[in-house]
């Protein structure tokens, strides 16, 4: 089977979705910034379509559940072999072609910035200005750990929304610059998830339930 596009690419970081062009005051960026740490400890469950497509324009589909603090998994459409589970501590990929497992700390990973609701964005994310006032794009990187890449969330302004803000997706520029960009739809909020959902099957030899 022809491999798939790296499932890493998700999870490790992300680069600005729109050309910067229209600059802002601090005050409004610190005000933007407050606005989307509120929306994420606002976000308790939520459930969503997403497609992600990497660098050479390959995309793949599949459906999110995330649960706060720390869970969330990426259930790739029918005939992908790939899995991505945040459990509240690790994030782990699933790859059942080739029967391995990746794993490490949520800390290590921008994607920390979504599903971390303790996480104060002030102090490692910045404002990515755009020409459209309603747009509002926040990167997150740690300037001390480059290796973890970089995140941009990209954020339409909805009233209707928690906090006033509604996901669009995110883009992920790890430190070989390769880039992921994810776009959500038919978002669904406060749904019940049962824990059981961030579960996986261990494909490796022994194979074994894990889960959060």
């Amino acid at each position: 089977m022809k491999r798939i596009v790296a499932p890493l690419m998700l999870v490790l970081a992300s680069a600005p979705l729109v050309i910067p062009t229209v600059p802002a005051t601090a005050q409004q960026n610190q005000s933007d910034l407050s606005r989307v740490n509120a929306y994420i400890r606002a976000v308790t469950t939520m459930t969503a379509d997403f497609s992600q497509t990497d660098r050479n324009g390959q995309t793949l589909t599949g459906k999110l559940t995330l649960k706060q603090p720390g869970k969330i998994r990426f259930q790739y459409q029918k005939g992908v072999p790939l899995l991505i589970v945040g459990d509240g501590k690790a994030l782990t990929v699933i790859d059942y072609e080739v029967r391995q497992v990746q794993r490490w700390p949520i800390g290590n990973s921008p994607l920390g910035a979504l599903i971390d609701p303790s996480k104060d964005l002030s102090k490692f994310g910045k404002v990515i200005p755009t020409d459209d006032p309603s747009i509002l794009s926040v990167q997150a990187r740690d300037p001390k750990r480059p290796e973890f890449g970089t995140i941009t969330m990209i954020f339409k302004r909805d009233a209707a929304s928690p906090a006033g803000l509604q996901l669009y997706g995110w883009v992920a520029l790890d430190s070989q610059n390769n880039r992921t960009a994810v776009r959500l739809t038919n978002q669904r909020y406060g749904v019940p998830v049962d824990n059981n959902a961030f579960r996986w099957t261990d494909p490796r030899p022994r194979g074994r339930s894990a889960g959060g």
